[in-house]
């Protein structure tokens, strides 16, 4: 029987973002490419609609959320921490839980990453990145289904809740696809823009990235170290190399993902060679040709542990992506008009002279 409710990774695109959510279709369209980014599946957003149909009858709850202001930051918490209750607590509906078992089971025995992916998530005109949960070293099918109900829940995580109020966007139709993903162990990690986030350069990539998984980054626990690499000459035109103090190690054989103080000796070291920084640039280059405009990418480097690179493994296969949105802060001024309308052309020049003097 056909599956409703999953499918591989490389079975959505670019497309498919309404049904699929935002971060599960930039990875299928990644895949379809020939970029690498780790196996796995994608659960559907249908599946967060069946399941919302029975944790929120006729959907009066997220009516509810829809209705308030968007500086009741007070209501807002207590309404988003009701849905969520009733969303973790609903029973998944027996045609998704089975399906998503049988998918796990596709997968291979072994830890995994449940991460949310928003149908709004991570367009060119806003970003929902870090607003909605995802679960490292998730272990075996029924803690798998519980972090799913968890991802579900966090779209009314009270930031979330709040993103959308404040920018205007209902609750209806907003819905929730999840990608499930083999666990990686990355030597560093870390995310570079195919523009500089500070000038807007388009002729650079800049990277910036830690020991370990990216998770300490996105958490603020590190400083990361920041590469420029030059897209013409694949120079290195810029460096930075921080204190690194943290580091979110995965133990595929002990306790899941640690969170250590980063061994002295370690600190101060790189968590890039020179060589690794140009050749996630020139990936970088290849994601922003196929999408045709300046992305923000999150991506991992495969090795043994820090400070101890897998000498003998291709750098190219070591790198893996782990999502690609559009850049959003220079691609909204870029749209921005150069020049107010005038009524004759002369009028443009004579504006340019006024504002001179």
């Amino acid at each position: 029987m056909t599956p409703r409710f999953t499918c591989e990774t490389a079975e959505v695109g670019a497309a498919d973002a309404a049904r699929a959510g935002g971060k599960a279709a930039a990875l299928g369209e990644l895949a379809r490419a020939g970029l690498p980014v780790p196996r796995g599946y994608v659960i559907a957003a249908a599946a967060f609609g069946l399941h919302m149909d029975a944790a929120d009858p006729g959907g009066a709850g997220r009516g509810a959320l829809g209705s308030l202001p968007a500086d009741d930051l007070a209501g807002i918490a207590r309404a988003a921490a009701d849905l969520r209750a009733r969303v973790v607590a609903e029973a998944l509906p027996p045609d998704v839980a089975a399906e998503i078992a049988a998918a796990c089971a596709r997968l291979g025995a072994g830890p995994l990453a449940v991460r949310s992916s928003a149908t709004m998530e991570d367009s060119a005109e806003a970003s929902f990145a870090g607003l909605q949960d995802t679960y490292l070293a998730v272990r075996g099918t029924d803690a798998v289904l519980d972090r799913v109900r968890a991802c579900w829940a966090s779209l009314y995580n009270d930031e979330s809740v709040a993103y959308r109020r404040r920018r205007g966007i209902g609750e209806d139709g907003l819905v929730m696809g999840v990608v499930v993903q083999r666990m990686l162990s990355p030597r560093s990690a870390g995310v570079m823009f195919t523009r500089s986030p500070v000038t807007g350069d388009r002729s650079v990539v800049a990277i910036e990235g830690t020991w370990g998984l990216g998770s300490a980054l996105v958490g603020g626990e590190v400083t990361p170290d920041s590469f420029t690499v030059s897209k013409v000459t694949g120079e290195i035109t810029g460096r930075r190399v921080s204190v690194k103090v943290r580091v979110h190690s995965f133990m595929p054989n002990g306790p899941g993902v640690s969170a250590q103080p980063m061994p002295f000796a370690l600190r101060r070291i790189p968590c890039l060679a020179d060589d690794e920084a140009r050749a996630l640039a020139l990936i970088g280059r290849q994601v922003e040709e196929h999408y045709g405009a300046p992305q923000d990418i999150e991506w991992a480097l495969l090795g043994d542990s820090p400070g101890h690179p897998a000498l003998h493994a291709d750098l190219a296969d070591r790198i893996v992506l782990l999502q690609s949105r559009p850049e959003t802060v220079w691609a909204a001024r870029d749209q921005a008009p150069i020049a107010s309308p005038q009524a004759r052309a002369s009028d443009h020049v004579l504006a340019r002279f006024r504002r001179a003097l």
